[in-house]
C-alpha cells in the first residue's frame, strides 16, 4: 500500500454569545485536539493523514459532531501543498520559520 500524505484543514465559525454557545464551542475544540487535529490559527485546525481515504474517514467522523450552530468548513490538500504556505506577519512576529523542512524545534 502507498500513502500519500494529506492535511485536512477545518475552519469554523461559532457563536459564544450565550453560555450554552461558549461550552458547544468549548466542545467542538476539544473534539478536534482529542482526534488529533493542531491549531494552525485561532479557529483553524489541520491534521495530517496517511490518505484519502482516512480523510474521509475523518470527515464522515467531523459530521457527527458538528455544532447545532455556526459554520464548519473542512479542506482536504497534499502535504506538499501545506508545506507551500507563505506566511506573512508584522514586525511584532519574529519566531515564524517560513521553511519546507520537516525539523521541528520547541522552545
Amino acid at each position: 500500500m502507498s500513502y500519500r500524505y494529506m492535511r485536512l484543514m477545518v475552519f469554523f465559525d461559532l457563536p459564544t454569545l450565550t453560555v450554552k454557545d461558549g461550552q458547544e464551542y468549548r466542545r467542538f475544540q476539544k473534539f478536534l485536539v482529542k482526534n488529533g487535529f493542531i491549531m494552525t490559527q485561532y479557529s483553524v485546525y489541520s491534521k495530517l493523514v496517511l490518505n484519502a481515504s482516512q480523510a474521509e474517514s475523518i470527515k464522515n467522523l467531523l459530521k457527527k459532531n458538528v455544532p447545532q450552530k455556526g459554520l464548519i468548513q473542512c479542506l482536504q490538500i497534499t502535504e506538499q501543498q501545506f508545506a507551500s504556505i507563505e506566511y506573512l506577519a508584522g514586525k511584532g512576529q519574529t519566531k515564524i520559520i517560513d521553511s519546507d523542512s520537516r525539523h521541528v524545534e520547541i522552545e
